[in-house]
């Protein structure tokens, strides 16, 4: 396999993975009206693909320990079902995730589930390793708890805003205000179920009997392929939006659609193989410091820049909503700055 031996290449891998795994949601934006619950099968097989494609050209090449499907057969199958529980536990995350955002926007959506699981993810961190420094830790929780409240605050009155503006336009259904909680709901639920996932991969890392990058994102695309039939049962037949669904509307997709969500799950696979590689425990220039935790950790807000700068998803709001949705990035930004320095003190 083919890994990374000096400082620069690995934040080069932790940047591109920031960039992928913040931007993926955007092709389901471009899809437009293409329901999430058919968009994550070919998110999935778009990540599937990738993978394989990683595992033979760059997992297969090089001299930097075994090959990729030696590396696999090595590992031993514990290792195998750790990977296989932890996609699973992601792919229901990124799933509710997905859902909050079809319903709310991902410049609300993404900010807020990942928020909750930096606070999930760092408590259970320090909890594993006690040199965590738990004062950065509670500093974190404290700023991104505020950035959650704000952001969900902004998008609720951008909610009341919205249909005032259809009420005037005697467009509204109903002249009752809208409780628009469904999509921050979603968010919090994915947040701490995306919180959880991580241990798992780690565990499956093991230096010398654990699988290697190219063979995790392997493994872990086939746990996102298999859990996702699994799970759109439950979204398609309880949709959180709109009427439900059956395989044969899959089917009668345009074309361009498949192509969005294929390519969706093609550029997370590409993140997933940068990080995972960055991070391998196989590797010889493992990178220190707070910036790798960041960089990590900092796709949500380019997630939500696409969401506010692109698609103007608070175009319709007045100064406090779009105010609002700001400060929520700079305390969001302000929470995972402790969360990164908190991990890096960790002895």
């Amino acid at each position: 396999m083919i890994l990374p031996h000096n400082s620069t290449s690995l934040i080069i891998l932790m940047v591109l993975c920031m960039l992928c795994w913040g931007s993926w949601p955007v092709f389901h934006k471009m899809a437009k009206k293409y329901r999430f619950e058919l968009f994550y099968f070919d998110f999935g097989f778009g990540l599937g693909l990738t993978a394989l494609i990683g595992a033979f050209t760059f997992g297969s090449l090089g001299f930097d320990g075994f090959n990729f499907s030696d590396d696999l057969l090595n590992a031993r199958k514990q290792e195998w079902l750790f990977v296989l529980l932890g996609a699973m536990i992601f792919n229901f995350g990124n799933m509710l995730t997905l859902a909050a955002a079809s319903v709310a926007g991902i410049s609300v959506a993404f900010p807020l589930a990942f928020g909750v699981a930096m606070i999930v993810g760092g408590w259970m961190n320090f909890l594993g390793h006690p040199g965590v420094s738990s004062g950065l830790l509670a500093g974190g929780t404290g700023f991104v708890i505020l950035a959650l409240i704000v952001g969900s605050s902004a998008y609720l009155h951008l909610r009341v805003l919205q249909h005032e503006a259809l009420a005037k336009a005697g467009k509204a259904k109903s002249t009752r205000r809208p409780v628009s909680i469904k999509g921050i709901l979603l968010s919090l639920v994915g947040g701490v179920v995306l919180g959880t996932y991580a241990p798992l991969l780690i565990r499956a890392q093991d230096a010398q009997d654990g699988v290697g990058p190219y063979s995790l994102v392997f493994l872990f695309a086939i746990g996102v392929v298999i859990s996702t039939f699994v799970f759109n049962l439950f979204f398609m037949n309880l949709p959180v939006d709109g009427d439900p669904l059956e395989i044969a509307d899959y089917f009668k997709t345009p074309v361009k659609n498949h192509l969005y969500g294929f390519l969706g799950g093609a550029v997370w696979g590409v993140g997933a193989i940068a990080i995972f590689v960055a991070n391998t425990p196989k590797g010889d220039t493992p990178l220190t410091g707070p910036i790798n935790p960041m960089l990590g950790q900092a796709a949500p807000l380019v997630a939500a820049l696409w969401g506010l700068a692109i698609w103007k998803e608070f175009k319709s709001g007045d100064t406090r909503a779009k105010a609002f949705s700001g400060l929520m990035l700079v305390l969001w930004t302000i929470g995972l700055a402790f969360f990164s320095v908190a991990s890096a003190s960790a002895k």
